[in-house]
């Protein structure tokens, strides 16, 4: 059945049978016999004084009597007509024209002989012969499917539902009573199409190293028996989200020549108490059966957080002992040779110690978010199937993505081909890379967001500020852009991105960083007089870096190389681990170190205001202005000052890891 639309495309309507169909038809049809079947013309059941009185008016044509204990009485057409004419208080206004009118109940059929004659020999009616018939009957086969029928459907349905938690809840044999068994599913090493390796996976050298070798160790267990190396009992791959820890397993997967059982840690959490535990017991009978091969385990902090922590506030310990058994697997009585353990997690920090000790996990592989030669074989890894343009350029793609995972950088190039198709493009040029970089970062653009003009000219004076004192300043990043786009929930932003990743972060550079965040909110002040509410996120990001550096880094003279910072997660968040009077002493220098890079910035400012001014216009006529059109205003970048300089006393460049892009609102 095809209906033609607008566009004039065929819509194609296919009505697939269900199963549940059949029995939503029976129900409605039992349902709708009860209401409007002829349950409303039953015969009446009735006493025999009331059918003595109705033989003696002369209104019973005969009696049936059925198996000695029941009798059926059938009236004359001419008491039938008058009964069903009564006014509607009649009890017998709704007997049947056809069949039997009455019934009652019978002790004797003596008596009732003795009865009726009596009855009829106390008639008013002058003739008035009333036949007894005597009947004896056994249930026939249609009666009785007709008294077991509802039982029979209650039980079909029954049974259905019973199938249906069979089929979808009962593990991984489709059976209610394999609830216990481990749903982990096999790699098929044949399935050519779906098979990862380790060329799919760009970046994470260090961490195919160890893994590779867990692979070998596999592939070539007797060179390393000769040696006397025994065989890693698990690796623990801990990173932060998207940086390829799960991928990183399927290459293992794609890579090792062994069985390879994947699960995930929430696979083990159940209401039933006892199901978890069941289940680790047979993911590692499974395991031994095909030894040696490899347990894959993803998120494995869904099972394997600390135990004892919030003990008032749960009732329920089936996730401890769901743990308690996957250490007893691990590593206790059993023997689980050529049974290695893979897991993944983004929350080390939360893990039971008792799971991260030797011989249980013994390897912590850290996936860290790549550098810039990394995310450049990612770029490489993700570009392969994306129409490019002739202006791309990898390395400048990765220099412009620091801090990103290797899923935000292919988030990047998917958003980076939709806008390309959106614009109506024939391939991905660079400019949709960096709009894709825009949005991944800074949020959904809205240029028509309503503002004023004079608020607009807020906003421009607000991001010059802050590129002003960024560009001048040494140990800030260098200035990418500014715009004055509107983007999420911010007005503006001001783009930096370091020519040169940092490794060491000195209280110099976090000095000069907080001056260029307070920037924005000073060029306000200075040329309005007025303190505006849009640097919210600068103050809270300004005073979260430097309550870090006073009770984290130790950058406080004053507090002394003393840290506060809880690496573990274990503290108590009710207490804090300090006096009063550190406490005290703690705000007195964060407020000390504020306000020197409030002064510094403000000097800077009130310094450059006239072209912190020309820079405001100029942003009002273009929306965005990039390194090359502040140059002209500003001069050459303090940044690039300290860059030749350095590259006079050593003539070398060293590129290492850093946080991420920094945008100032």
């Amino acid at each position: 059945m095809a209906k033609k639309t607008g566009n004039n495309k065929n819509i194609n309507l296919r009505f697939r049978f269900n199963f549940m169909w059949i029995w939503a038809i029976i129900i409605i049809s039992i349902i709708g016999y009860s209401f409007f079947g002829g349950g409303s013309k039953e015969p009446v059941v009735a006493e025999w004084n009331t059918v003595a009185e109705m033989i003696r008016k002369g209104e019973v044509e005969r009696i049936k009597v059925i198996n000695k204990n029941t009798a059926e009485v059938y009236l004359t057409d001419q008491a039938i007509e008058q009964y069903q004419s009564a006014e509607d208080g009649n009890r017998f206004k709704n007997i049947p024209e056809h069949g039997k009118q009455l019934t009652f109940t019978i002790g004797s059929v003596d008596i009732l002989d003795r009865d009726v004659k009596q009855a009829v020999a106390e008639s008013e009616m002058e003739s008035n012969p009333v036949s007894l018939e005597y009947i004896n009957e056994s249930h026939s086969w249609s009666d009785m499917i007709i008294n077991f029928l509802p039982w029979l459907l209650l039980i079909g349905i029954w049974f259905f539902f019973i199938r249906g938690m069979m089929r979808g809840g009962g593990g991984a044999g489709g059976n209610i009573m394999n609830v216990g068994k481990a749903r982990a599913q096999e790699f098929n090493k044949e399935d050519k199409d779906k098979r990862v390796t380790f060329k799919d996976v760009a970046g994470l050298e260090e961490a195919k190293v160890e893994i590779m070798e867990i692979v070998d160790f596999l592939r070539k267990a007797d060179k390393y028996r000769e040696l006397g190396a025994k065989i890693p009992k698990g690796a623990l791959l801990v990173g932060p989200p998207g940086t390829g820890k799960t991928l990183l397993a399927k290459a293992v997967a794609g890579e090792a020549n062994v069985p390879f059982l994947s699960i995930s840690g929430s696979d083990f959490v159940e209401m039933f108490v006892g199901v978890g535990a069941s289940r680790v017991r047979d993911l590692f009978e499974q395991a031994k059966q095909k030894a040696p091969c490899i347990v894959f385990i993803d998120e494995i902090d869904a099972i394997g957080r600390a135990r004892g922590k919030n003990a008032g506030f749960s009732g329920n310990d089936e996730r401890e002992n769901t743990l308690n058994q996957m250490l007893t697997e691990m590593d206790g009585f059993q023997t689980n040779a050529g049974v290695i353990v893979l897991a993944a997690t983004n929350r080390a920090d939360i893990l039971d110690k008792a799971l991260m000790r030797a011989g249980r996990f013994d390897r912590q592989i850290e996936v860290g978010l790549p550098d810039v030669k990394e995310r450049e074989d990612i770029f490489n890894v993700h570009l392969r199937n994306i129409k490019l343009g002739d202006n791309i350029d990898r390395k400048f793609l990765a220099k412009q993505t620091p801090g990103f995972s290797g899923a935000d950088i292919a988030n990047v190039c998917n958003e980076a081909a939709l806008i390309a198709a959106r614009n109506n493009k024939k391939s991905v040029e660079r400019d949709d890379f960096m709009a894709a970089i825009d949005r991944i970062v800074g949020g959904l653009e809205k240029r028509n967001k309503s503002m004023t003009q004079a608020e607009r000219r807020a906003t421009a004076i607000h991001e010059a500020g802050h590129a002003t004192v960024m560009w001048l300043l040494k140990e800030c990043d260098p200035v990418l852009k500014v715009t004055v786009i509107p983007r999420g929930n911010s007005l503006g932003a001001t783009w930096s991105v370091p020519d040169e990743e940092r490794v060491h972060v000195t209280d110099a550079v976090l000095q000069d960083k907080l001056a260029g965040m307070l920037g924005g909110r000073i060029a306000e002040e200075v040329n309005y007089g007025t303190l505006g509410a849009g640097a919210l996120s600068d103050l809270e990001r300004a005073t979260k870096m430097t309550y870090a550096m006073v009770a984290f880094y130790g950058m406080s003279k004053k507090i002394g190389p003393i840290s506060f910072y809880d690496a573990a997660g274990t503290r108590d968040t009710f207490t804090k681990p300090y006096s009063e009077q550190t406490a005290v002493a703690i705000d007195n220098e964060v407020r000390r170190i504020l306000d020197e890079a409030y002064t510094r910035a403000r000097d800077i400012i009130e310094k450059h205001n006239d072209k912190i001014n020309q820079m405001a216009d100029l942003l009002l006529e273009k929306e965005t202005i990039y390194a090359e059109d502040i140059e002209p205003i500003l001069g050459r970048a303090a940044q690039s000052q300290l860059k030749s300089e350095e590259n006079l006393d050593n003539n070398t460049q060293t590129t290492s890891s850093h946080q991420g892009v920094t945008v100032a609102d």
